[in-house]
């Protein structure tokens, strides 16, 4: 890591375990991924160091680290098709895109914060209505569990 400060709220290994899953599940079948909502770039730092991924991050803040490939923007559901697979790893307000690029693409999402519906939904029924919303548009979901603390551990994964 570079001796840029890094601040990082929540579990840490959320970026190895993302990055971890990724590799696992599609292994080189994608190489050019977008890190959408991607912060500093960690989970994209990961992904092109250990796993020699082309990840970017797409975010309109751009206070990506040193070195870590970046777009300042706010992600559409129109570029998914220049990536071969969309995650959002805690997207916030970029759930919505996130989630309708897997119309064109696979996407791994892990919602944290309820940015899908004005109603209040809990961490299960956030994900409920996720998996919902994509399956009744012909997408098949699946639900994981990933390898860090939760509760915001669970994850979409489409494609």
């Amino acid at each position: 890591m570079s001796r840029q400060q890094v601040r990082c709220h929540g579990d840490e290994r959320r970026f190895e375990a993302v990055a971890a899953f990724i590799y696992q599940r599609f292994g080189r079948s994608v190489n050019y991924i977008a890190d959408v909502a991607g912060g500093q770039g960690l989970l994209s730092r990961v992904l092109n160091k250990r796993y020699n991924y082309r990840s970017e991050v797409i975010d309109p803040r751009g206070f990506t680290l040193k070195g870590v490939p970046s777009v300042k923007a706010e992600y559409t559901p129109d570029m998914a098709g220049f990536y071969d697979l969309i995650v959002g790893l805690h997207p916030d307000e970029a759930l919505h895109p996130v989630v309708e690029s897997a119309a064109v693409r696979p996407v791994v999402v892990v919602p944290c914060c309820n940015h899908w519906s004005p109603e209040k939904l809990g961490a299960k029924e956030l994900i409920n209505a996720v998996c919902g919303y994509l399956e009744s548009r012909g997408v098949k979901t699946e639900t994981v569990t990933l390898d860090f603390k939760g509760p915001k551990n669970i994850g979409i994964v489409t494609g």
